[in-house]
C-alpha cells in the first residue's frame, strides 16, 4: 500500500488512537503479567515502534492464549496504522478475521467486523477521492479558462458569464437541494432500502437506509428485529439518543396492536429513525451495507441532522414492504 495519507487514512488514524486509548484503560486480562506485557506493547506503539510492538504482541499471544482475541484485535490496528511505513492491510484483515472466526463470543468481534468492512473499502475510497479530486482540478481549470476568455474577448463576456453562473448554480444545487422544505411526508420503502422526504407531493431528497436485522414482513412482536409496515407519524424526538439523534415513530398503531393481541404477544415499541451508534460515525454510508438495527430505520449522522431540521413532529410516515 502507498505511503500517501488520504482523508480516509486520517479518519482511521483518529479512530485507532481513540480505540487504543480506551483499550489501555480496560482491564482485559485478570493476570498482572498479561496486563504488564500489554502495557509494554502499547507503550511501544505510542512511541511509534510499530515493529517492536507487534513482536511483543506475538510473544503475548504465545504465552497467554486467553488474551489472544484482544491481542489480534490490537495487532490489526497496528498493521493498518497510517503512520506505520510497513503497514500491511492484508495482515490487518487476517487479524480481525481471526477474531471473528476463532473467538465468536469475544467483545471485540463486532468492532472487528466493522473494521474488516472499513479496511476492505479503504482502497476503493482512496480511488474515489483521487477521482473526485481530479474532477475538481479539471473543473477549476475549465473555470479559469473561461475567465481568461472573458478578459480577452469582450464580445463573449455575456455568454461566458452565463456559463460560469450555470456551473456555480450546479454546485449550489448540490448543497441546497432541500430548500423547499419542510417535509409533510416520509416514505420508507423497505425492499429498496430507501427513505424519501416529500413536500406537497414533490420529492425533496432520498436517502439509503439500513433496517432491522430481520427485515422481511411487518413487525409482529417485541424483539423480532423487524421494521414495521404501515402508516404512522413522527410523535417525538431525542437529541440525546445513543444513535445520534432519533425521531420516534408512533408504532404500534391499532392494526399492530390487534395483530399482537391475536398472537398473544407484546407488540413492542421504540421504533425510530436515527443515525449511527455514537462512536461509529466514521462508518458513514458504509453502515447501509447491511441491516443492523433492532427494527429501526438508520441513516448517516449527517443525514439524520438534515432530516431532523426538515421533519416536524406530526409528519406522516408511510412504511411500505
Amino acid at each position: 500500500m502507498g505511503k500517501r495519507q488520504t482523508g480516509t487514512g486520517k479518519h482511521l488514524y483518529l479512530f485507532v488512537v481513540c480505540i487504543i486509548t480506551t483499550l489501555m484503560l480496560l482491564c482485559g486480562c485478570s493476570n498482572f503479567q498479561v496486563k504488564s506485557n500489554v502495557k509494554e506493547a502499547n507503550d511501544l506503539f505510542s512511541q511509534g515502534s510499530y515493529k517492536a510492538s507487534l513482536s511483543k504482541y506475538e510473544q503475548i499471544v504465545e504465552k497467554y492464549p486467553n488474551a489472544a482475541d484482544r491481542v489480534f484485535f490490537e495487532m490489526g490496528f497496528i498493521y493498518a496504522h497510517p503512520q506505520n511505513e510497513q503497514k500491511d492491510y492484508q495482515k490487518s484483515l487476517d487479524c480481525f478475521q481471526k477474531v471473528i472466526k476463532d473467538y465468536p463470543e469475544s467483545r471485540y468481534r463486532q468492532d472487528s467486523e466493522m473494521m474488516v468492512l472499513y479496511i476492505n473499502n479503504i482502497t476503493m475510497k482512496d480511488k474515489k477521492i483521487f477521482t473526485q479530486h481530479s474532477q475538481i482540478v479539471t473543473q477549476q481549470t475549465q473555470i479559469e479558462s473561461l475567465e481568461r476568455e472573458v478578459k480577452s474577448k469582450d464580445n463573449e463576456i455575456i455568454v461566458l458569464q452565463k456559463k460560469i453562473e450555470a456551473l456555480e448554480q450546479e454546485v449550489k444545487s448540490k448543497f441546497f437541494a432541500l430548500r423547499n422544505g419542510p417535509a409533510d411526508k416520509i416514505l420508507i420503502e423497505k425492499k429498496e432500502r430507501l427513505l424519501t422526504l416529500i413536500s406537497k407531493d414533490k420529492v425533496l431528497k432520498t436517502y439509503k437506509i439500513a433496517l432491522g436485522g430481520n427485515p422481511n414482513g411487518p413487525k409482529e412482536r417485541q424483539g423480532d428485529n423487524k421494521t414495521p409496515e404501515g402508516t404512522y407519524v413522527i410523535d417525538s424526538r431525542n437529541k440525546d439518543s445513543r444513535y445520534h439523534l432519533s425521531l420516534h415513530i408512533s408504532y404500534p398503531n391499532e392494526k399492530d396492536k390487534k395483530r399482537a393481541r391475536e398472537l398473544g404477544v407484546s407488540s413492542g415499541g421504540d421504533i425510530m429513525i436515527h443515525g449511527i451508534k455514537n462512536g461509529f460515525s466514521w462508518m458513514g454510508d458504509l453502515h447501509a451495507e447491511r441491516d443492523w438495527t433492532k427494527g429501526c430505520i438508520a441513516v448517516t449522522d449527517e443525514e439524520i441532522e438534515e432530516i431532523d431540521k426538515l421533519v416536524p413532529n406530526g409528519t406522516i410516515v408511510e412504511i411500505r414492504p
